[in-house]
């Protein structure tokens, strides 16, 4: 709990004007002008005391949901309880929602008894929208004295980018392990590695040559390599979106859509994704990753490198901006690792349209609602 405050500008004029008057008062001895000092700073002092007290309050804070898409509504409850036992709280409270401020009533509340309050959560921005912590301020009935103080914690909502439906999945490119590379429908079981037997294990998969020379059971690992991997990569780099307004560059937040949408469409399909950032390593849930995603300096050179030697999947798709359009000959090069290479272009209105060379699928969009209906009319993949 944070203490704020302190004298108010009409408190530090009386309590000037008190010693100002206890001074004159005794030292030229005259009566009337000490008591009206010694009134003065008595009510400076009752002031204190008054703003001084502390109210026995506890905090809880619930949100409905707590994590939401973008223009989704979420309503937070506050309920205030109050824990002394004696008096009432009559006080001014306001709760931190983001960066507005919502007033909480706590007029009249008994020892004992509880308010709750409701109010709906900004979610027009993607990000993390944090709640709290509650704000009472007091103030004597005079004016002179303020004191400020917080309860409870702070609750996060967070808005997650727009997920838009894709109909559409890359149906990827296989590389089995005797090095074919073929389309593939659906997949198809292949040796990986072996393993120490555990209870449970079918028996049908011990390989007993390599069970009789180590000298015990040793089960064979499978692995479905002719599954598609799509790799998902969101260009975050402050260059690739120069266009900021209020602090958001809409063509980031389209990026963080498409992101989205593709990640839930191969869940939906079961199929394996990976969601990586330019500017560093993704960690935690995808959505959560994109939800607190903002613009930073990152190497663009350096990822690709980084993803051409590693060759994480089969489907590579690249989401940048209008300063991204001259790195794709650079995405193009990725070709030779991964089979299918997509490319979103968000937010350049004004150049000539990108032409697909090299083998390079390019969807030009100007938000996530297009890029989808794009997405899903891309034939070749």
């Amino acid at each position: 709990m944070r203490r704020l405050g302190g004298v108010t500008a009409r408190g530090a004029g009386v309590l000037v004007a008190a010693l100002a008057l206890l001074a004159a008062g005794f030292r030229f001895g005259y009566p009337d002008l000490a008591l009206l000092g010694t009134a003065a700073a008595v009510a400076v002092l009752c002031g204190v005391v008054f703003a001084v007290w502390r109210p026995g309050l506890g905090v809880d804070r619930v949100a409905s949901p707590d994590r939401v898409a973008r223009g989704e509504p979420a309503t937070m409850t506050l309920t205030v309880h109050n824990t002394s036992k004696l008096r009432a709280a009559n006080l001014v409270a306001a709760d931190r929602c983001g960066s507005a401020s919502v007033p909480v009533p706590l007029l009249r509340l008994r020892p004992g008894r509880d308010t709750t309050v409701q109010y709906p959560v900004p979610t027009q921005r993607r990000g993390v929208v944090p709640v709290g912590p509650l704000r009472v301020t007091r103030t004597d009935p005079l004016g002179l004295m303020t004191l400020s103080r917080t309860y409870g914690g702070v609750t996060s909502v967070w808005v997650h980018p727009r997920i838009h439906l894709l109909r559409a999945v890359p149906a990827g490119m296989a590389r089995s392990l005797d090095g074919r590379i073929d389309k593939v429908p659906q997949g198809s079981i292949t040796f990986d590695s072996l393993r120490e037997y555990v209870i449970g294990d079918e028996l049908r998969r011990v390989h007993w040559r390599s069970s009789a020379k180590v000298g015990e059971l040793m089960v064979r690992e499978q692995l479905d390599t002719s599954e598609p991997t799509i790799i998902v990569l969101l260009d975050d780099r402050a260059g690739a979106h120069p266009d900021v307004r209020d602090g958001t560059a809409d063509s980031f937040e389209s990026c963080c859509e498409a992101a989205a949408s593709i990640v839930a469409a191969a869940v939906r399909e079961d199929l394996p994704v990976a969601l990586h950032l330019v500017s560093g390593i993704a960690e935690g849930p995808f959505l959560d990753v994109l939800t607190e995603a903002e613009l930073r300096a990152g190497d663009l050179s350096q990822t690709l490198r980084s993803l051409r030697q590693n060759r994480l999947g089969d489907t590579l798709v690249y989401l940048t901006g209008p300063g991204g359009r001259t790195d794709l000959g650079a995405v193009t090069a990725l070709r030779g690792a991964y089979p299918v290479v997509i490319a979103g272009l968000f937010g350049d209105r004004d150049a000539a349209p990108v032409s697909a060379g090299g083998g390079l699928i390019v969807i030009e969009a100007e938000d996530g609602v297009q890029f989808a209906g794009a997405w899903d009319g891309v034939r070749g993949w």
